[in-house]
């Protein structure tokens, strides 16, 4: 063997190796290739079997579209988890801002009170008292304003039914004057704060009968 064949010899041997190990694997076929039935007897004879890659497409068609719906649930969890906490921080503040004065406002009906006391244990006869009493009237009523305007309600349920939710029984008392469960009297004046209470109608209940005697609640 001459040393110029010896040398070919080599040469080919690097190019028959390097074109077994540039073949494509059987599961996929080659790139560039148009797939139609011309190719199909080309890659049949390569080695390409169709079912084993239509499955594999399947299979990763249905991961793909599995990851697509836990992506689209673990949003919309999201979403609603975010309008849950907005809702809840719209209600914090709402109520906050709501019962703001609510302390406030209990302190005030003790003046309030008073000066209803006031003016009912003063002689309105008397002409040296009636200035004071036009002043405490006045007075009265400019609370009465504020407490209107701030959302307090009075609640002064006299000949109403009796309400155990915004009124508190001091009393029974049979009277055929009234219906059963009637408030026939109020002691004390309730009131309330945007629809919630925050004190109690102190009052006198009708019990219905012939006789009148009291009766301790």
């Amino acid at each position: 063997m001459t040393h110029e064949n010896a040398s070919n010899k080599e040469t080919q041997q690097p190019q028959n190796e390097a074109d077994s190990s540039s073949q494509p694997e059987a599961s996929e076929p080659l790139e560039g290739t148009v797939v139609g039935p011309e190719s199909d007897e080309v890659l049949e004879e390569q080695g390409f079997d169709w079912k084993i890659y239509a499955n594999e497409l399947e299979l990763k068609l249905a991961a793909a579209e599995a990851k697509i719906e836990d992506q689209k649930d673990s949003v919309l969890r999201s979403i609603a988890n975010s309008e849950n906490a907005r809702r809840r921080a719209d209600q914090e503040v709402d109520k906050a801002r709501k019962f703001a004065l609510e302390k406030f406002a209990g302190e005030l009906l003790a003046v309030v009170d008073n000066l209803e006391r006031a003016t009912q244990a003063a002689d309105a006869e008397n002409e040296s008292v009636k200035p004071l009493l036009e002043g405490i009237a006045l007075t009265h009523k400019l609370f009465m304003s504020t407490f209107e305007k701030f959302g307090i309600e009075l609640i002064d349920p006299q000949g109403e039914i009796f309400n155990p939710e915004q009124h508190q029984a001091m009393s029974l008392q049979e009277n055929e004057e009234f219906s059963p469960n009637t408030v026939m009297a109020v002691m004390q004046k309730g009131y309330s704060l945007k629809g919630r209470l925050l004190r109690p109608a102190m009052v006198m209940v009708s019990r219905g009968g012939t006789t009148k005697a009291d009766t301790q609640v």
